[in-house]
């Protein structure tokens, strides 16, 4: 249930009511936490987690091999086009994104979100990140091939929710609002401080 709730301006994830009525309805329930695993899945664990008693299973972090390459400097136009060299550059959005949710004790799936012009050489670049990683992965070609090319990542999920998690929250909620905005913008973003303007002072 989709709410519009976007993390750049709420908590990037369906409402608290929308998740425990899907909770008693299936075996499994997905909640996508928007605007990436830096903002939408922080604010998913520490505000609706935490407020909710929720304790997430399994953290999947969805990665395209167009996007790793957007994010090594290739064109916008030339997506389509092979280069390992661009691919292997943006790679560090996607560790970063594992290195941050593996901050939450819960265990990671990557699914690589296969378009039809990726190619086996990229995708096998993106495989070997994950693995030097030690996050396990799969390949998600559902747009291609309807249910069945979503198979593997369904089976991995599901032994990923079966492995012991150790959930934990980024801040304790009763910290002072100055450091709980310096924990999440060192351990999520990378910063080396904060800086207040007077007004926002």
């Amino acid at each position: 249930v989709h709410g519009g709730p976007f993390a750049n301006i709420a908590h990037g994830c369906n409402s608290l009511m929308a998740t425990k009525l899907a909770l008693k309805l299936a075996d499994y329930v997905v909640t996508e936490a928007g605007f990436g695993a830096d903002l939408g899945a922080e604010k998913f664990f520490d505000i609706k987690c935490r407020y909710s008693g929720l304790s997430p299973d399994c953290v999947v972090i969805v990665a395209t091999i167009r996007a790793l390459k957007y994010n090594g400097g290739m064109d916008r136009t030339d997506l389509k086009q092979e280069d390992l060299t661009a691919l292997k550059k943006g790679l560090c959005n996607l560790e970063v994104h594992i290195e941050n949710m593996s901050k939450f004790g819960v265990p990671i799936v990557v699914a690589i979100n296969r378009f039809d012009t990726d190619t086996d050489r990229e995708i096998n670049i993106g495989e070997e990140c994950c693995r030097r990683l030690g996050s396990e992965f799969a390949l998600s070609d559902v747009f291609a091939q309807g249910g069945e090319g979503g198979i593997e990542l369904a089976n991995k999920v599901i032994a990923a929710c079966e492995k012991p998690a150790d959930f934990r929250l980024l801040y304790d909620v009763n910290l002072p609002i100055k450091d709980k905005l310096a924990i999440i913008a060192g351990e999520i973003y990378g910063a080396d401080n904060v800086n207040y303007s007077v007004k926002a002072d």
